[in-house]
Formats: C-alpha cells, sequence, structure tokens
C-alpha cells in the first residue's frame, strides 16, 4: 500500500502547524518554503484539510493557517482520510468489509487483506499528530 505525495505532504504541512500550536498561524508561502512543497500543491490540500475541519484559515494581515484542535486530538488517520478518503487499500474490499469482486464468496484472499486494513486503519488511529513532532 501507499500513500499519495498529496498525504505525505499534507502531514508534512500539518507538522508545522503542530509545531506552532498556539504560537499564531502560519501562511501556506512559510509551510511551502519550510517543507519544500510547491504553493500551488498545498493550496490544494488545505482546501481537502479545511473541508475536512482539521484546519482553519485566519484572514488579515497575519493570517494563515493553523490547527483547528491541539495536536494530540488529530491522528494519522484523520489526516490520511481527509486526503485520501476512506483507507481501503485493497480494491475488492470496501466499507465496513463488505466483499466486492468476482469470485464473491469463493476467494478467501479477502480474509487476510480484512485483516490487513483493519491493522493500517487501527494503527492510523493510535497516531497522533503530536507524536510526530517530538
Amino acid at each position: 500500500m501507499k500513500f499519495s505525495t498529496k498525504t505525505t505532504y499534507g502531514i508534512r504541512a500539518m507538522t508545522s502547524l503542530a509545531r506552532t500550536y498556539r504560537k499564531g498561524s502560519l501562511s501556506l508561502a512559510t509551510i511551502a518554503k519550510e517543507q519544500n512543497i510547491s504553493l500551488s500543491y498545498l493550496e490544494r490540500i488545505f482546501s481537502s484539510l479545511k473541508k475536512a475541519g482539521l484546519v482553519k484559515a485566519e484572514v488579515g494581515a497575519s493570517g494563515g493557517y493553523t490547527l483547528s484542535r491541539c495536536a494530540r486530538n488529530i491522528t494519522a488517520l484523520e489526516i490520511v482520510e481527509a486526503l485520501e478518503g476512506q483507507v481501503s487499500p485493497f480494491k475488492c474490499i470496501h466499507k465496513h468489509g463488505e466483499v466486492k469482486c468476482r469470485a464473491g464468496k469463493y476467494c478467501e484472499v479477502p480474509k487476510v487483506l480484512i485483516k490487513v486494513q483493519d491493522a493500517v486503519v487501527s494503527t492510523l488511529s493510535k497516531i497522533n499528530l503530536s507524536d510526530l513532532i517530538k
């Protein structure tokens, strides 16, 4: 399973915000420079993060972005799902372990894949943004 560049950059950008939480907002230009990410790409990423309620925008001369809540209350799973959608690394497994494939009930592979998917989701839900900046 691979996460896209969007998710990798999103997590990196969120760690920038976590480091400055309670110290004020950061502009996307500052984050882009600090993390070596294209500003236009970062704008698209932050659009998704804002829509998911993970960041909030502050307008004005000293405006920028801040976390919507403290870093220990934001999980890696939330960030990944904001940028990738529901974590479902296997095409044949959908929401809540529902199997959709041509082989149907005769395929034993989903039994393994569901366990892998559950482990990935469980692990991501246990990692807080604050864990990534220590």
